[in-house]
């Protein structure tokens, strides 16, 4: 009896033509990078990480998730080496951070109560990005050029935000008295959203 051959696996074509799981690591780096930043601080500082970076912070554990592919860049050094950083970048600095001080290092990362409400939100826009990348996949197609530009384009407007997001919460914020916090919590929803349909369309 003849044997069916095994169908190979269909082939991906990386975002801006970098190794597979290169996008993944360097966003996953700027989510780690502002958890480092506060732990960082000086000690005279009030400064805690907003719920929705712990939202963005479980998307880091996709990162090691990846599928078989015929290419062989997806065993590059690149998303090897991010995460490497992302993980001993965070290990040496949560350990340093409790070194120094462990009840301002649990301070910090404690969000504040009046967040606490928000987590259904949060959820929703973590789950909603995710699950409309993974539709669009379905039905466009892994491997066709629309999905494959809107995956990219994704990417960069992940980075960017995430980018701004960083230079907002540490430079801008802290020299403004009055902050609009309902315009604060849309822009935490539309980063989580675009970062988790970025790896949604990665999984």
């Amino acid at each position: 009896m003849a044997v069916a051959p095994a169908l190979a696996p269909p082939h991906e074509y990386p975002t801006f033509g970098l190794p597979s799981g290169s996008i993944r690591g360097i966003l996953s780096v700027l989510i780690c990078s502002f958890f480092w930043i506060v732990l960082l601080f000086p000690a005279g500082t009030t400064i805690t990480v907003p719920l929705g970076h712990f939202f963005l912070l479980t998307l880091v554990f996709l990162a090691f998730a990846s599928h078989p592919g015929t290419d062989a860049r997806t065993s590059a050094v690149l998303p090897w080496l991010m995460r490497v950083v992302f993980v001993g970048g965070s290990a040496a600095v949560v350990a340093f951070a409790i070194w120094k001080d462990p009840e301002l290092a649990a301070a910090r990362l404690t969000p504040g109560t009046n967040e606490i409400s928000q987590w259904p939100v949060l959820l929703g826009c973590l789950a909603g990005g995710f699950g409309v990348a993974l539709f669009l996949r379905f039905v466009i197609g892994r491997n066709h050029n629309l999905f494959l530009s809107i995956r990219a384009w994704v990417g960069t407007v992940a980075m960017m935000l995430l980018f701004v997001e960083t230079i907002l919460q540490f430079l801008v914020l802290p020299n403004v008295a009055e902050k609009n916090l309902e315009a604060l919590k849309i822009w935490e929803g539309i980063i989580i959203a675009v970062v988790a349909g970025y790896f949604g369309s990665r999984a």
